[in-house]
């Protein structure tokens, strides 16, 4: 099995996943799909189906245009999630095949939207899996709730992905990662695992090198949103009071306060990134 990138408009990653014996290839979320077929050409592949983590037109808005140009190919997408050009739905369980030793789990992840789906992949050759989460797991982050509750968001990140096992790479949807570190240490500004990955990430993006795949073991260790369960993490959630405001100076004071659950780390973190400017 190969995973490769196919970076797309902005800061969008689409991948073909590749099962070797066939020449087989899956592509995710393919906005762009000339560039994606392209790539399939260049490595060798045919592409047979498409895997959509959600509805949002940033990844599903390839769909009816890669159907086009490849006449028959399957677009799955979440049931609920009202995927664009979607073929066949898939709910949390079900399994699809790409070539003769690749299998796809998909995984029901809700919240950024209501019906989003993480694929896990593995093989029969024994590779470490693959997870990809669109946009509900980014490298030290995670997806805004625009259709979902931070209990979903923490079953999602806490309880579905982080219980794949710990080798498994994460790919997402975007190339968030250095803003998304330099957040994750205004919440542990003593966390050294997140310092090295900032500083590793920020060398590959000055040389045009993506930072993914993590895996999920590296996401328990630097990612606060995934982190919420630690209670070493729910009493280093930090609350920039403004105090004193003068005509000569304003003064900041950092307090520690503790959340009483994950769900409520996790939502007062998701608060904080979502205001945060940095």
């Amino acid at each position: 099995m190969k995973i490769h990138h196919v970076a797309c408009l902005e800061d969008n990653y689409a991948y073909l996943i590749i099962d070797e014996s066939t020449k087989e290839a899956a592509a995710v979320d393919p906005v762009e799909p000339e560039k994606v077929l392209k790539a399939a050409q260049e490595h060798g592949v045919d592409i047979k189906l498409v895997l959509t983590t959600h509805h949002h037109w940033d990844h599903a808005g390839g769909n009816e245009k890669i159907k086009q140009l490849v006449p028959g190919i399957k677009v799955y997408g979440g049931s609920i999630d009202n995927v664009k050009g979607c073929t066949d739905k898939v709910d949390n369980g079900d399994k699809i095949s790409l070539g003769a030793d690749v299998h796809i789990l998909s995984l029901h992840t809700p919240c950024h939207t209501k019906g989003h789906i993480s694929y896990y992949v593995t093989n029969k050759e024994g590779d470490d899996p693959a997870v990809f989460t669109g946009d509900t797991l980014f490298i030290a982050g995670c997806g805004k709730f625009f259709e979902g509750t931070a209990e979903q968001m923490h079953q999602s990140l806490c309880v579905t992905l982080g219980s794949l096992p710990k080798p498994t790479r994460v790919y997402c949807g975007h190339e968030y990662t250095v803003k998304n570190l330099q957040f994750a240490l205004t919440v542990e500004p003593d966390n050294e695992k997140i310092k090295q990955k900032l500083s590793w990430a920020q060398k590959q993006r000055e040389t045009g090198l993506p930072t993914v795949p993590s895996t999920i073991e590296e996401e328990m260790e630097t990612n606060p949103f995934m982190r919420a369960d630690l209670p070493e993490l729910q009493v280093c959630v930090f609350s920039y009071k403004l105090i004193t405001i003068s005509w000569f100076s304003i003064e900041k004071k950092v307090e520690r306060i503790g959340r009483k659950t994950a769900v409520e780390a996790l939502s007062e973190i998701r608060q904080r990134k979502d205001n945060w400017r940095g």
